[in-house]
């Protein structure tokens, strides 16, 4: 079998992780074995948050938009049935900067909303069985 010598190869990649390990506490910042395992461990944190970062913003934005339909006399889930009622399609990060933002703008789709909440005909009774 060919000797090989990974001469370049290997710095580099011993290069990156330790440089990706830069400012980890004590020997996971120099030592390439420790630094390999606390790089890793830290991807996986790192994924991990974008797919929480997601969720938590979500949230936020539904926060926001039920305390300002509060202030309309509509709850949260009124609201988004009103709105699909009415067929406006806004998503909930829009709401959520308008209700902060624009708080006028906002006042006039709770107030589409509501209109097509009441405009809305009786579902129909089911018959007795």
């Amino acid at each position: 079998m060919p000797r090989v010598k990974r001469g370049n190869k290997r710095r580099e990649r011993r290069k990156k992780i330790l440089g990706a390990a830069k400012g980890y506490f004590q020997a996971k910042s120099k030592l390439f074995r420790y630094a390999k395992e606390a790089v890793e461990r830290g991807q996986k944190f790192a994924y991990v948050g974008r797919k929480l970062k997601k969720r938590d913003f979500r949230s936020l934005w539904i926060i926001r938009i039920a305390a300002a339909a509060r202030r309309h006399n509509l709850s949260y889930s009124k609201l988004i049935h009103g709105l699909k009622l009415a067929g406006i399609d806004l998503n909930r990060k829009v709401l959520s900067e308008m209700a902060v933002h624009d708080p006028k703008g906002f006042e006039a789709v709770a107030a589409k909303a509501q209109a097509a909440l009441e405009a809305k005909p009786a579902p129909a009774a089911k018959p007795a069985a």
